[in-house]
C-alpha cells in the first residue's frame, strides 16, 4: 500500500529497507535491533505489508478527566462510530483492551472487551458486521467485491474502540509533513519484539501534542505501540499497544459469525463517499458562496497537520449527545457553548450545536467555530 506521507522521505532511505529487513529477520525477538537511521525507519514503516496477525491491544489515556464507561454515554450513541464525537469521549476518558485478528484484505476482527460485556466489528469477505452483546444488538453492511479494508482497522470500529498501533501510527505520520521533527529514540522491545522507536515532534507553537512516539518491529516495519505526550508532560496523554502479538493466520472460526439467538439486527447500507474520493459523484457542483457556521453537510476541516481542527456540523453529532447530563458534567460553559477542556483535546460544543475537535488550544478552536 502506498501511504501519503512517504512523499516527504527522502529517496535514499527507501533501498536500505531490504538491508535492514534482513539483518532484523534472523535476530532474537527481545534483542536488540541493527543500528538504523530515522529515515530508514520512516521506509520500513512505509514499506510494511503485514496483514497477517492476532493479538491483545490494551489503550489509556491520562487527560485529567474521569472514566466514563461506554453505557453512561446511553443508548442513543451505542451505535456511533469511532469519528464520532460520542466515542471520542470514551476513548479520551476510558481504558480498553481488546483482541484483534487479521488475515489479509478482507478478514478482520476487533474485539474489544468491556465489564461483561464485548463490541465486536468483524470483516469477513464482503460481510461486515458489528455486534453489542450488551444491548444484543446488531448491523450488518455488504461492501463491494475487492474493497479492502484500511491497514489495521476495519471499516468503522465500535463505539469507543480505537484503531490498532498501525492505524494510529498511520494517521500522525500523515500529519508529520516536514515541519515536524523526526528523531529515533532508544530501541525497546514491546510484545516480545525488537523495536525502533520513531519520535514526532512538532515544530508547531499551535498544538497541544509535544511529542508522538511510535515502537515500530524490526523485521517487519509493523507499529507495535503509540505514545503520544503533551507538551510539558513526563508521561504519556494516551497510549495504545499490544501485550500480545502472534504474526501468524488466526484460526479461520474467528472471522464467522452469525448474530446470536434474539438479536436486533440492523441492515445499513454503505456510506457514501465524500467528494473527491473513490466511489463519489463527478458530476460539477454549481459555485456558491459559503454558508458561515455550517450546521449541516461533511464534517470539515480547519487548519492542517498538527493544529488541524474537526468541525462536525450539527445535523452529524449523534442525537443526545450535547444534552446528556455526563456532557453537562465535563463540559464548561464558555461564551461561544460548552468546552470539554483536556491535557492533548480539546472539545468546543458550539451554542448552535456543532462539536470542534483538536490538539490545540481552547482558543484556537473558539477562532475556528466563529469562521
Amino acid at each position: 500500500m502506498k501511504r501519503i506521507w512517504t512523499r516527504w522521505l527522502p529517496a535514499a532511505a527507501v533501498p536500505a529497507v531490504v538491508a535492514i529487513a534482513a539483518l532484523a529477520g534472523g535476530a532474537v525477538a527481545v534483542s536488540p535491533p541493527p543500528p538504523a537511521t530515522a529515515e530508514q525507519v520512516l521506509a520500513l514503516v512505509a514499506s510494511h505489508t503485514t496483514r497477517q496477525f492476532s493479538g491483545t491491544l490494551e489503550e489509556r489515556a491520562d487527560l485529567g478527566l474521569p472514566s466514563i464507561p461506554s453505557q453512561a454515554l446511553g443508548p442513543a450513541t451505542a451505535s456511533s462510530s469511532l469519528g464520532s464525537a460520542a466515542s471520542l469521549l470514551e476513548l479520551l476518558t476510558t481504558a480498553h483492551t481488546a483482541r484483534v485478528y487479521a488475515d489479509g484484505p478482507t478478514k478482520f476482527r476487533l474485539q474489544v472487551i468491556d465489564q461483561l460485556a464485548e463490541r465486536d466489528a468483524i470483516r469477513n469477505g464482503n460481510d461486515f458486521w458489528t455486534f453489542d452483546s450488551k444491548s444484543n444488538a446488531v448491523t450488518h453492511t455488504t461492501l463491494p467485491a475487492g474493497e479492502k479494508t484500511p491497514d489495521g482497522a476495519a471499516p468503522t470500529a465500535p463505539n469507543g474502540s480505537a484503531l490498532t498501533p498501525d492505524a494510529l501510527a498511520q494517521r500522525f505520520l500523515a500529519a508529520a509533513d516536514p515541519s515536524t521533527s523526526v528523531t529515533l529514540g532508544n530501541p525497546k522491545s514491546v510484545a516480545g519484539h525488537s523495536a525502533y522507536v520513531l519520535v514526532l515532534t512538532p515544530k508547531s507553537s499551535g498544538t497541544l501534542v509535544g511529542s508522538v512516539q511510535i515502537a515500530v518491529e524490526a523485521s517487519t516495519g509493523m507499529p507495535l505501540a503509540v505514545d503520544v505526550y503533551a507538551k510539558g508532560q513526563a508521561d504519556p496523554a494516551f497510549h495504545a499497544a499490544f501485550t500480545q502479538l502472534d504474526l501468524a493466520a488466526p484460526d479461520p472460526s474467528v472471522f464467522a459469525f452469525a448474530p446470536p439467538p434474539g438479536a436486533t439486527v440492523t441492515q445499513k447500507p454503505l456510506p457514501t463517499p465524500p467528494a473527491g474520493e473513490p466511489g463519489a459523484s463527478s458530476s460539477p457542483k454549481p459555485t456558491a458562496a459559503p454558508t458561515p457556521k455550517p450546521t449541516t453537510g461533511p464534517a470539515a476541516m480547519s487548519g492542517k497537520g498538527w493544529d488541524a481542527v474537526v468541525v462536525i456540523p450539527a445535523a452529524k453529532v449523534p442525537a443526545g449527545f450535547i444534552d446528556q447530563p455526563i456532557v453537562k458534567q465535563l463540559a464548561a460553559p464558555v461564551p461561544a457553548g460548552r468546552l470539554l477542556s483536556s491535557s492533548l483535546v480539546n472539545i468546543l460544543i458550539t451554542n448552535d450545536g456543532r462539536v470542534l475537535v483538536g490538539a490545540v488550544p481552547a482558543s484556537t478552536l473558539i477562532a475556528a467555530a466563529a469562521h
